[in-house]
């Protein structure tokens, strides 16, 4: 196929229908009638010769060949709109730039501490803004801008986007020193009887471990049930409740509360924890720089 014979509007289509997943999403989007999209879409199908998206209840899923074409297309994309933006090079010394970065109320406690810190010393005028990235749509936001990185466990971000592994991260059982728990190996009786506090996070690497500790059969007793994170080390110092949590949070709440960890009485896969970010901006200067940053930092 000559490139000169291919229409390159019928790429930010693909691009777009890899992000909305809907035809009618993308039609609003581009200020289009959604026949004109579908008949963008019959055009790019006949072009290619694979039928690039099926129709399911969840919406327009992409073949495989779809999703390996997702990467080069969005970085090739994103080098011609870097292109005609003209950007600059990055200068952290300098720049006064707002980074948004979605996380997890983990994510906080255990990245921003050690982070924000090293942006004062390197990077003193660059701010960074955190987003849930389980309150938004995610790879839409980001694809537009708005998110610059991810750090998580964030598996729905496959296509169009890059990720670099950060570390694994095991779970391990928290509580109070002199807990009844409180020595070097934790049976599963043990750790079954005991009354906990259960962080409820659908859609987070912490909603993952809930539903494999169900399927091993190790169904704690639940005493407390919270959204986040952010009260348990207060809670842990002050009852005999428990919680299982990431290693890394235990690391830092038994620092700042005093607390006693033991590795879980089951042996559960670890979650990954990763940095993603959108291949439109795979080659844009300040993205580069930021998670260039954080991977050197934090991967392990």
């Amino acid at each position: 196929m000559e490139l000169r014979e291919f229409d390159l509007n019928l790429l930010v289509v693909f691009q777009l229908l890899l992000e909305e997943r809907r035809v009618s999403a993308v039609a609003a989007r581009l200020g289009l009638s959604q026949p004109a999209v579908s008949s963008a879409l019959k055009r790019l199908r006949r072009l290619l010769g694979d039928e690039l998206f099926f129709r399911t209840a969840q919406g327009m899923e992409p073949t495989p060949f779809a999703e390996r074409l997702a990467g080069p297309v969005a970085e090739a994309l994103g080098t011609i709109h870097q292109a005609l933006q003209a950007r600059a090079s990055f200068d952290p010394d300098s720049s006064t730039r707002r980074f948004t970065i979605a996380m997890t109320d983990i994510g906080e406690i255990y990245f921003l501490p050690e982070l924000l810190p090293l942006l004062r010393r390197i990077a003193p005028g660059v701010e960074i803004s955190t987003v849930r990235d389980t309150a938004i749509n995610l790879a839409a936001e980001m694809a537009a801008g708005a998110v610059d990185l991810a750090i998580g466990y964030v598996p729905h971000l496959r296509a169009g986007f890059f990720q670099r592994r950060l570390f694994p991260q095991p779970y391990v059982c928290m509580f109070r020193p002199g807990h009844r728990l409180d020595r070097p190996r934790l049976r599963l009786a043990d750790y079954i009887a005991a009354e906990h506090v259960m962080v409820i996070a659908a859609g987070t690497g912490h909603g993952e471990i809930n539903e494999q500790l169900e399927r091993t059969g190790a169904r704690p007793k639940v005493r407390l049930r919270v959204p986040h994170f952010v009260a348990v080390g207060e809670i842990l110092q002050a009852t005999d409740l428990v919680a299982s949590v990431p290693e890394k949070l235990a690391i830092r709440m038994a620092a700042t509360y005093g607390l006693k960890y033991v590795a879980l009485p089951v042996k559960l896969p670890p979650i990954e924890i990763k940095l993603v970010w959108h291949a439109k901006f795979h080659r844009e200067p300040g993205n580069q720089w930021l998670r260039t940053l954080v991977f050197d930092t934090f991967a392990e």
